[in-house]
């Protein structure tokens, strides 16, 4: 069985691919260069939002497919999409090694929030763990945009992790995401 795919592969609507990595729309109030969509309707839940949706995004898809895709070693990417679908998974998997089981839900938001916040290697540094997927920049200007988006991902999908850890206000993380912290996708780690 093959790992899931992204259902942006085929998007034409990607504004700009910095490396070979597109810079997609997200539904965020985080500052950054992504473009933004347009916010949920009053009566959808955050956390099912419909692939259909004007409002769904890679965010959305990336923690639809977490749980799926880490169990794949393997995956063969089909274009730009699926490189930011793999940063997003490692990421995620990074995210939930940062919570710990007895974290109340303000304790899990900040060491969140800081992971989201902290340095971090782009494709063609030293410290990026999938540097033979990605290609680098091809100049300063296009690193920094490419680190403000990745930067914009990194701190939506903090946000969004956080909602399903604690869902319905949850006084404990789910151990139902919590029980992925052992598993790498690809065996990579951010």
């Amino acid at each position: 069985m093959p790992a899931y795919h992204s259902i942006f592969l085929n998007d034409q609507g990607v504004q700009q691919i910095v490396g070979n990595l597109p810079l997609l729309p997200l539904r965020t109030k985080t500052r950054g260069p992504a473009y933004t969509l347009p916010a949920l309707p009053a009566a959808t839940n955050p956390l099912d939002v419909d692939p259909d949706s004007e409002s769904y995004d890679v965010l959305d898809e990336i923690l639809s497919l977490f749980r799926a895709n880490t169990f794949f070693r393997n995956f063969e990417i089909k274009g730009p999409a699926d490189r930011l679908l793999i940063y997003g998974i490692l990421f995620v998997s990074d995210c939930l090694t940062k919570v710990k089981p007895r974290d109340d839900a303000r304790t899990a938001e900040k060491a969140l929030i800081n992971g989201a916040l902290e340095q971090f290697a782009i494709p063609g540094e030293p410290g990026f763990p999938l540097n033979q997927a990605f290609e680098a920049p091809r100049d300063r200007q296009e690193a920094e945009v490419m680190r403000q988006y990745l930067g914009q991902v990194r701190q939506e999908l903090a946000i969004r992790l956080h909602q399903r850890l604690y869902e319905g206000g949850a006084t404990v993380p789910s151990k139902w995401w919590l029980s992925f912290t052992k598993r790498k996708f690809m065996g990579k780690s951010l």
